[in-house]
């Protein structure tokens, strides 16, 4: 769960965006002032959805007077036509936070969707499906609630609250060792080091070092670019001694194969760079009109 205070200056920002100085012009000009209505956020797809509480949001902000009922819970998986949300308030304040706010409800039921699609597909092995820093700037936060909703969960959230060495970290360290080193030194009790190999060679290469230097720490491995059969080499060869962790270039199509290999985590950029938004949409469903005098 998150709380509006964590993510209002998003909306906020968004709506500023889209209702620039001089706010809805149409719907201005064209609705009375005191025009009423009722509408319904509706999903035109089936799938699994995310972004109602966001979505919901988005009115309040325009109006605290709106009045909003999330139909769903964060999730769930629905059928085309199902109601999402219900608005009820002023018309001009509806139509003016439509697209902000099914901007956002698309955008994180796409991720939702994407999401609960991967995670069926790793029913019965022991990997789990995470989602990675390669996220839309400024949204990270949304998009991480929307892989969550869909049963994923989260690599790193930022720089800060994991430690991933990679090719050029080792580079600019002076070597694995040295890396390996630094990091220990002064990686937060509670923080976990991960290091990311290449190839099974490479591979090998570390388990060596750290053999030879059993004081220093090593959490998880991320195996860049393996294939299933050299994952499952990777998976024989280090037999639960640290986190094994897939990656690069994996497609939703090719995870069921990759699972199978025994890796703990499967992360997998696609799930907030390059999903398809979900189809939504918002129908006036009862209007009411001012009274003339």
């Amino acid at each position: 769960m998150l709380f509006a205070l964590q993510y209002d200056e998003i909306l906020v920002n968004a709506l500023r965006e889209d209702l620039g100085r001089a706010g809805d012009l149409t719907s201005n000009l064209t609705v009375p002032a005191a025009a009423r209505c009722q509408a319904n956020l509706v999903a035109r797809q089936a799938g699994t959805v995310a972004g109602m509480e966001v979505a919901a949001r988005v009115f309040r902000l325009l109006d605290s007077e709106i009045q909003v009922e999330r139909r769903v819970e964060e999730g769930a998986r629905v059928e085309a036509g199902t109601v999402l949300v219900e608005v009820s308030g002023s018309a001009r304040t509806i139509l003016a936070g439509e697209r902000t706010a099914l901007n956002f409800l698309g955008r994180m039921s796409g991720i939702s969707q994407a999401t609960a699609t991967g995670v069926a597909q790793l029913n019965g092995t022991r990997a789990r499906l995470v989602a990675t820093r390669k996220t839309t700037p400024g949204l990270r936060m949304l998009e991480k609630w929307a892989v969550l909703s869909g049963g994923g969960e989260s690599h790193r959230f930022g720089l800060d609250d994991g430690i991933l060495i990679k090719d050029n970290h080792v580079a600019l360290a002076g070597g694995v060792v040295e890396a390996l080193k630094r990091t220990q030194q002064g990686a937060p009790h509670l923080i976990k080091i991960e290091l990311e190999v290449d190839h099974l060679q490479q591979m090998e290469e570390i388990l060596q070092v750290l053999q030879a230097n059993p004081s220093l720490r090593l959490d998880a491995m991320l195996l860049d670019n393996f294939t299933p059969a050299q994952l499952r080499q990777a998976v024989e060869r280090v037999q639960g001694r640290f986190i094994l962790e897939a990656s690069g270039g994996l497609t939703l199509d090719r995870l069921s194969e990759v699972a199978a290999s025994g890796v703990d985590l499967i992360s997998l950029g696609a799930l907030t760079h390059s999903v398809r938004n979900f189809d939504v949409a918002l129908d006036v469903v009862e209007s009411r009109q001012p009274s003339k005098r």
